[in-house]
């Protein structure tokens, strides 16, 4: 496994999975070298409910087995509840 990386949520696409085809795909730019990283809601790592908004920054890892996807995705500025449950 690779050392943890820095970025930024910059866009997130409907792939169509799931039981209501809403499931998508996160691109993380990555603040270092500007790479992009793909991954899905099972690649965050939190508890309870898997989401990350466009614009949040995150700490990854660059995934060994699958250029150009990340994993152990971690959501480092945690929004305020009222603010994000509006």
């Amino acid at each position: 496994m690779s050392d943890a990386r820095h970025g930024t949520i910059v866009d997130r696409r409907p792939t169509g999975g799931g039981l209501t085809g809403t499931v998508g795909a996160f691109i993380v730019q990555d603040e270092a070298d500007g790479r992009y990283y793909t991954f899905d809601y099972t690649q965050i790592v939190t508890e309870g409910f898997r989401t990350i908004r466009t614009g949040e920054r995150v700490r990854f890892h660059a995934a060994a087995d699958r250029p150009g996807s990340a994993e152990f995705v971690v959501r480092l500025d945690q929004p305020d509840p009222a603010e994000y449950y509006r």
